[in-house]
């Protein structure tokens, strides 16, 4: 008997038990599910039928362009939420940026072998960065499972298979990815890691890329700072850059920018931003056009994340419609027009935990 495509939606108040109950009791098996850190949406198949199940809890995003300078704090209380494969989530871009970018502290506090799946993600840009720990992970045609340990920093094309296969105690990541709402899709078919290696092979126009903080050479940035480059700007043709800033002395930067996206994670240290003292854990996001005085003690040390990745960027890799999820603008997914924003918005956001139902 021929399956029914055709999914059948269902509301439901509480995503995490459905799912329990439809793939433990029932045999289903998951399809998709959206978004990884705090799902609502899900679509399921077996028994010859397609259920799409959809949370009462939904995250409110108001779609939009507009930048705002955005301060997550470590310590902020009641903070991680449980997400994707049984995985702690952190929010450090509460209300997403209009729908454009998500930023997620990741960990997984016990090690051992984690509950993932082959899957992909339809996202226009994905990264991300070992904090803390180490996690095994294989990519379509990638080669052999490795090990991203602490400072190395992967970048995920739009669409390419990969899986979490273990982890270990105490493991940290920080994932970044456009745009925010994305489905995450398994592919049951597929088995990791392939026969083929192609490392230059293409997907929508990036190529896959592992960089390793252990080979990585630091080079000159700012007076009193070094940095490091992961790489990541080539191969996504400049659409953006991820770079490690180190301080060796007492300095001082100052940053201003035109693009569509600036990101600060503490790594380790403290760094005083504006009026603002960050420490290891806190993470900011810059406005366009907003000028940042950056003051720094020797051994601070800091993520940093930008799109577009080079300056002047003759073009960006545009979202296409095979990427955006149903129901999502495809205009969010886009770069913003590249002239100076007007009237930028400055504000200082913590983070709040994404309510769940009981």
């Amino acid at each position: 008997m021929m399956q029914n495509h055709t999914p059948l939606t269902l509301t439901v108040p509480d995503l995490t038990e459905a799912l329990d109950y439809f793939t433990q009791r029932l045999g289903f098996r998951v399809d998709m599910i959206m978004p990884a850190d705090a799902p609502h949406t899900a679509v399921l198949s077996g028994q010859n039928t397609t259920l799409r199940l959809e949370s009462n809890m939904t995250l409110p995003i108001e779609f939009g362009n507009e930048q705002s300078f955005i301060i997550s704090r470590m310590d902020q209380a009641n903070a991680w939420h449980t997400g994707r494969a049984a995985m702690q989530y952190r929010d450090l871009i509460p209300g997403r940026m209009g729908g454009r970018f998500i930023a997620s502290h990741i960990r997984i506090p016990t090690g051992g072998a984690v509950p993932d799946y082959v899957h992909y993600h339809k996202v226009r840009f994905q990264m991300i960065y070992g904090k803390a720990g180490w996690a095994r992970l294989v990519y379509e045609d990638q080669g052999e499972p490795f090990l991203l340990e602490a400072g190395d920093c992967v970048l995920q094309p739009p669409t390419i298979r990969h899986r979490v296969l273990e982890a270990s105690d105490g493991l940290e990541v920080i994932e970044i990815g456009c745009p925010a709402l994305h489905e995450t899709w398994a592919d049951h078919e597929l088995s990791l890691p392939t026969k083929q290696v192609l490392p230059e092979r293409r997907f929508h126009e990036q190529r896959f890329l592992r960089h390793r903080a252990s080979q990585a050479v630091w080079q000159p940035w700012q007076a009193g700072f070094v940095v490091r480059d992961t790489g990541i700007a080539a191969v996504t043709d400049g659409l953006a850059a991820v770079r490690v800033i180190k301080a060796e002395a007492p300095a001082t930067s100052r940053i201003k920018h035109e693009g569509e996206f600036f990101f600060i994670f503490v790594l380790q240290g403290a760094l005083e931003l504006n009026t603002y003292s960050l420490q290891a854990g806190d993470s900011c996001v810059i406005p366009a056009g907003v000028e940042a005085t950056l003051r720094a003690e020797a051994g601070l040390e800091f993520l940093a994340v930008t799109l577009p990745g080079y300056a002047p960027l003759p073009a960006c890799v545009l979202a296409t419609d095979e990427m955006r999820p149903e129901g999502f603008p495809l205009a969010s997914m886009r770069p913003l027009p590249r002239r100076k924003l007007e009237a930028v918005r400055t504000q200082v956001v913590t983070t709040q935990p994404f309510a769940q139902s009981s």
